[in-house]
């Protein structure tokens, strides 16, 4: 398990500048290995859990956001909970997440998961001692049940440095596309880093166990922890290329004589991306911004 220095949660990690060539050239590779990953799942029946877990800003929700790029909705989804509703609050702690978990063929990328209550409630005392102190005891028997029952379950903790996170919550303050990412509880976490560094030790004691393992996911650089977590994950899954088909396009049939309504008759969109272009003496960033 990786110790913490107060001001810095990765130590030791080499980060790489990669360029943008070969970013792109191996995600794509990758990507195309998660196509038949999800192959391979549909037609074993297999379930897949991905749990997502670490710091605000780490890099978590890009991750997932290009591992399910090009895969189908219908067999890859995101679980990501709001806070739980007045109910879910009196149900057992882990019974909200269960009915999120995947069926027979299908994949799911839990963007935070049942691990809140080990980090966020734990520190802004969102939940007693007492249920947190539960939460550590049965954690593990739950995700060994999980195990137990064919899930492929696989937990990743994506790890940036103080400094790092710092510069990316400066961005999302001034980027009016980004500043919706920067919650209340993203704020609390610049001065309570050391408290939530204590809760990840502890929470890791627990849980890092033999049955469902942590895997850290070194994150001060995005690229470089996309490419390495997707890489890890579909080397840990024992899926294999499913043989298929490939498919040809049929020839258009002849006519039969359909005459399609004139246009007038429809009610179209208005060709608003033709006025980009209207100006040449725009540059790229100078029309849109004329355009707000």
């Amino acid at each position: 398990m990786e110790q913490e220095a107060p001001s810095s949660e990765v130590t030791g990690f080499r980060t790489t500048k990669i360029p943008n060539k070969i970013y792109e050239a191996e995600l794509y590779r990758l990507q195309g290995e998660l196509g038949k990953l999800q192959a391979w799942v549909k037609d074993t029946g297999a379930r897949v859990v991905v749990v997502f877990e670490g710091r605000d800003a780490a890099g978590k929700g890009g991750t997932i956001k290009r591992i399910t790029e090009y895969l189908s909705s219908r067999v890859a989804r995101i679980a990501a909970l709001p806070a739980p509703t007045e109910r879910e609050r009196g149900q057992w702690y882990f019974q909200r997440y269960i009915q999120h978990l995947p069926a027979a063929g299908e994949i799911v990328l839990f963007d935070r998961s049942w691990y809140n209550r080990a980090g966020v409630e734990k520190v802004m005392g969102f939940c007693t001692p007492e249920e947190h102190k539960r939460f550590l005891r049965q954690c593990p028997i739950f995700e060994q049940m999980l195990v137990e029952d064919g899930v492929h379950l696989r937990k990743y903790w994506f790890s940036v440095s103080d400094d790092v996170q710092l510069e990316r919550f400066r961005k999302r303050l001034h980027d009016p596309l980004r500043q919706w990412k920067l919650s209340p509880i993203d704020l609390e976490s610049i001065t309570r880093w050391e408290d939530f560094s204590r809760a990840k030790d502890e929470m890791m004691v627990h849980t890092d166990t033999a049955v469902a393992p942590w895997h850290h996911v070194a994150s001060d650089s995005k690229k470089q922890a996309r490419l390495n977590m997707i890489h890890h994950l579909l080397a840990s899954l024992p899926y294999v290329e499913v043989p298929h088909d490939k498919p040809t396009l049929p020839k258009r049939p002849q006519g039969t004589g359909y005459q399609r309504p004139p246009i007038e008759v429809s009610s179209y969109v208005p060709d608003w991306a033709s006025t980009l272009v209207e100006d040449p003496s725009l540059d790229d960033g100078a029309r849109s911004r004329s355009k707000g």
